[in-house]
């Protein structure tokens, strides 16, 4: 494994063992180059509520690894949890920088009625 993806993991365990003192459901990507990924969990990270990716024929579209795919990644996640009553997450960036990509996801879920 390549030091800089030890580095994010690294930084995801400290992230995730902050979030898990908060008891709340987390709101976890995951970003690979063609595409993004995006699912909230339950507190536990035992079950999968509601999950939205660039790789869904809704959202699917010639160019996914942009900030437009990830921005609507974003907002379709933040629709879907408030169809199933959920508002309040963690944001779990899963080590990434919040920066590019992720900040777009998490923008458009903020703007859509996520809060974190």
């Amino acid at each position: 494994m390549s030091i800089k993806n030890i580095k994010r993991q690294r930084r995801a365990l400290k992230t995730r063992s902050k979030i898990s003192l908060l008891e709340k459901n987390r709101l976890t990507i995951f970003r690979s180059n063609n595409h993004i990924y995006a699912q909230i969990m339950s507190n536990g990270g035992a079950e999968v509520l509601v999950a939205a990716s660039t790789s869904e024929p809704s959202v699917k579209d010639k160019k996914n690894g942009n900030l437009e795919a990830s921005a609507k990644v974003g907002k379709l996640i933040a629709e879907r949890a408030i169809e199933k009553g959920i508002q309040d997450v963690a944001f779990d960036r899963s080590g990434y920088k919040y920066h590019g990509r992720v900040k777009a996801l998490a923008e458009a879920a903020r703007e859509a009625g996520l809060l974190f």
